[in-house]
């Protein structure tokens, strides 16, 4: 529920569309990474990710830090006068 999201939190990003399964193409800091596959992987390292399924385009973005200082927010879309928790943790 917070973001950005940390790697020590062991991270698995599932992507759904509504094409077959097992043919989604992964993308990580921009450019596509490894092969054709599975649906949801657990992420070993830091980047920005995102999906992509032949019936769909790509998906939003997904941080995935390594940093050992990282100040989260809630992963929830917020307005002006919200009042915000914020995280730090190390």
């Amino acid at each position: 529920p917070w973001t950005p999201a940390v790697l020590w939190d062991q991270v698995t990003l599932t992507c759904q569309s509504s094409g077959t399964t097992n043919d989604t193409s992964w993308h990580k800091d921009r450019r596509r990474w490894g092969q054709e596959g599975p649906d949801s992987f657990t992420v070993t390292e830091s980047g920005t990710y995102m999906c992509h399924s032949p019936s769909s385009w790509l998906s939003p973005t997904v941080m995935v830090l390594n940093d050992p200082l990282v100040l989260q927010v809630p992963a929830q879309a917020l307005l002006e006068g919200d009042t915000v928790t914020l995280r730090c943790r190390g």
